[in-house]
């Protein structure tokens, strides 16, 4: 009998076992799991990318700029596109296919003033290959490569050497040695002129760091964030019949405020849904913590 209740124990624990999820990759976030190889139980996978700090000013001569591009963030991990969050996107098979065998991270985009056509396009669960062909994955780095930044991204300027084809889909974003701060301006200058969204700064000897990292900067004439639409207010005016403005609760400090500016008249008739994550640009933070003159963006659908 006590051989039989060994068993059963001993069987009862190995299926037990065989419920739990793998180590995977491809799992966004897992309470527990079953490596087969060691035979252990893991701890908890955590799915993280890069995140950027904000320039404050520091002394940033010898470190990396380039634009900071207004797309979809996504990480290919060798075998799928994953958004920002670790969710799966359903690019095309032939967007797919010209992917490296390795981990690159950058951002989907097309050009300027586009994010929300490129928004829509890849967060669409029936990939339109039409649609995607107009986009491209501008990599702004090789998390598992050796070396400095410019030696990360060298290995895959080798791979794209040698399988051409797969340059139409990727891109390495440029990057500009800064000799002094007064350079960083005039790079800023430059792009905000242009239409764009401000500079990423990068320390060029710091690995690939998952999480918040000081040594990846944004600097951006204004700042942005996000939150979450908790009521709408209707208009007056002008804006009778329509969208005046939101109130919003911060994600970071759950701090209310309003946005009144930065829709269009089609979003003011179709305002972003309550409880739904929009991203907005303010210029600085009030005494109380408030953003001051914030401007709606977009609404974030990853």
């Amino acid at each position: 009998m006590r051989i039989l209740l060994a068993f059963l124990t001993v069987l009862n624990f190995a299926f037990a076992l065989s419920e739990l999820p793998s180590c995977e990759p491809d799992k966004e976030r897992v309470s527990t799991c079953y490596d087969e190889a060691s035979g252990r139980i893991k701890e908890p996978f955590k799915f993280e990318l890069l995140k950027l700090s904000e320039f404050k000013g520091q002394n940033v001569s010898g470190w990396l700029a380039s634009e900071k591009l207004d797309g979809v963030r996504a990480y290919w991990d060798g075998q799928n596109l994953r958004s920002r969050k670790g969710k799966i996107l359903s690019a095309p098979a032939e967007f797919t296919a010209l992917m490296p065998p390795f981990a690159i991270d950058g951002e989907l985009y097309t050009k300027r003033g586009e994010f929300e056509n490129i928004q829509s396009v890849v967060m669409d669960k029936t990939p339109d290959a039409l649609a995607w062909s107009e986009i491209k994955f501008h990599i702004f780095d090789v998390p598992d490569a050796q070396g400095g930044l410019l030696a990360r991204l060298e290995n895959l300027q080798k791979f794209l050497d040698k399988n051409p084809k797969s340059s139409e889909k990727i891109v390495i974003i440029k990057q500009t040695a800064l000799k002094d701060n007064a350079q960083l301006e005039k790079i800023l200058d430059e792009i905000i002129a242009a239409g764009g969204e401000g500079v990423v700064l990068r320390e060029p000897n710091a690995p690939y760091e998952r999480g918040r990292s000081q040594n990846a900067l944004k600097y951006k004439k204004f700042n942005d964030a996000e939150c979450v639409v908790v009521a709408h207010k209707a208009g007056q005016g002008k804006f009778s019949g329509l969208l005046g403005s939101v109130v919003c609760e911060n994600l970071s400090d759950k701090k209310r405020f309003k946005i009144g500016s930065g829709f269009s008249d089609e979003q003011r008739a179709n305002p972003p849904k309550i409880g739904s994550v929009i991203t907005y640009k303010y210029q600085n933070l009030t005494a109380k913590g408030l953003p001051r003159f914030p401007v709606f963006l977009h609404v974030r659908k990853d």
